[in-house]
């Protein structure tokens, strides 16, 4: 653990140990970095010539065209928060669902996948859909775990489903592009909502009181008028997924681009809805600056960590630690995802893709794992980090807008067999990488065939005869 001097892992110590203590996560890593940076010196085990790269790593965040991206899946994200879109697709996709047991347990499954893929944010989703079905399922006689449950869940797969932040922040820090990110997602967020609406057939059956179908009395006759509701609330929503992730994929559009054109198309959204105003726009600024500003002083604090920490040699000590671990490539990832797991009882997922990832990285490639496999399975594990109790991200939204007779203990109890299905998830992509890279481009390129041959040029003769 010595191996490589004592620097590295007091220094990653220290860092975790400001974490504990719940210090601001950006000034906290700054303040770890500059300090040992100065240690080092001192004691000889620093070269001061790093430092220098410091404000190149300043400047490289701040004029980084990808991170620009983030402000406007956010911007977008708010504003379909507060349009009434999760409104009108939750009453009629849930009329569509009503008859059978379970009927709201779906739809909130699935318009919490449709409202992932539009807004980006957990909060949105978790908030919106706890707002509006939460009181439903209640009247109904919704068994509460279960319904509290599958509300937190079906936010939380805005977490894997592009255009995902998770995903934007994990590309960069990885060093690939956010299309394939977004491409090697798409198999792994449809098998979670696969498995979320598996379980709920398998509870419909062996307990269909805990879920009982709305009354006839309060359901809506199967119409053309309710199926054009729910196509009217689903079709632009779709139009738009397209509109950004479509021309991400199909590379007609860079991720900064697409995200443009999303922040458009949301408030075109809800123009269409009638609901585009001021105060709506004022509102997801507001909350776009926040978020922004945030993940820059959060990048600002790695680097100056990162910097230092590598140049004590810190990689190598992390390589040297992981790169020995029992059983080779499956023992490592074994054991990141269960660092990660626990990491996040603890950290946001930002904060972990800021911090860890970088170190992790490098051991990843070295080993000869695919980079983007390992970024969306590190995605699917840090879905937990906003469902495992007691402090889940998704639990505390849930809590804060959910009527006072509805128990913490019921939200966190409800939650643990969700939490224990995005294990499983998790177990799958690792056993089936496939799940991952089936949707990427599998164009190889043999580099023994490729022939590099350059045109001959025809020069004028040399004349050695002296000028006349």
């Amino acid at each position: 653990m010595f191996s490589h001097g004592i620097m590295p892992p007091l220094m990653f110590g220290t860092m975790v140990l400001f974490m504990l203590i719940g210090f601001p996560v950006a000034f906290s890593l700054a303040a770890v970095g500059l300090f040992f940076g100065i240690l080092g010196i001192a004691t000889g085990h620093f070269d001061p010539a790093f430092l220098q790269a410091l404000p190149f790593r300043f400047y490289g965040i701040i004029s980084n065209d990808l991170l620009l991206s983030i402000p406007f899946f956010t911007f977008m994200g708010a504003i379909l928060e507060r349009c009434g879109l999760a409104e009108d697709l939750l009453e009629g996709t849930g009329q569509l669902f009503g008859k059978i047991p379970g009927g709201l347990a779906y739809a909130v499954i699935i318009v919490g996948a449709i409202l992932g893929a539009i807004t980006g944010t957990v909060a949105a989703s978790v908030i919106a859909m706890g707002v509006i079905s939460l009181p439903i399922m209640m009247r109904y006689g919704y068994d509460m775990k279960l319904a509290t449950g599958v509300i937190a869940a079906s936010g939380t797969i805005t977490q894997l489903i592009p255009p995902s932040l998770v995903l934007i922040v994990l590309a960069d820090q990885l060093g690939r592009s956010v299309g394939d990110m977004y491409l090697g997602a798409i198999g792994p967020s449809m098998l979670q909502v696969v498995i979320f609406l598996l379980y709920i057939v398998f509870l419909s059956i062996a307990r269909p009181n805990a879920m009982p179908p709305i009354p006839e009395s309060d359901r809506e006759p199967m119409t053309w008028k309710l199926v054009s509701r729910v196509l009217w609330g689903m079709i632009p929503s779709i139009v738009l997924i397209f509109l950004v992730l479509g021309t991400i994929g199909l590379g007609l559009a860079t991720p900064t681009e697409a995200g443009a054109m999303g922040a458009v198309g949301a408030m075109v959204l809800a123009a269409m809805h009638r609901r585009l105003t001021w105060p709506l726009v004022e509102q997801a600024m507001t909350s776009t600056m926040r978020i922004t500003s945030m993940v820059v002083f959060i990048l600002i604090g790695s680097t100056c960590f990162s910097l230092v920490f590598q140049g004590m040699d810190g990689a190598r000590w992390i390589e040297h630690l992981l790169t020995g671990l029992p059983g080779g490539v499956v023992g490592f990832l074994i054991f990141v995802n269960i660092f990660v797991f626990f990491l996040a009882f603890f950290l946001d997922f930002f904060e972990i893709a800021f911090i860890i990832i970088p170190l992790l990285a490098p051991v990843a490639s070295k080993l000869g794992i695919d980079l983007v496999w390992f970024g969306v399975l590190l995605c699917v594990n840090m879905q937990t980090s906003f469902m495992h109790p007691p402090f889940g991200f998704a639990l505390f939204y849930l809590r804060g807008i959910a009527p006072p007779e509805v128990k913490s203990s019921d939200i966190y109890w409800g939650a643990i067999p969700w939490v224990f299905m995005q294990i499983i998830l998790v177990i799958v992509v690792i056993a089936w990488p496939s799940s991952v890279t089936y949707w990427l481009d599998k164009t190889v390129i043999d580099t023994s065939k490729v022939k590099i041959e350059l045109p001959e040029i025809e020069q004028a003769p040399l004349s050695f005869e002296p000028s006349k």
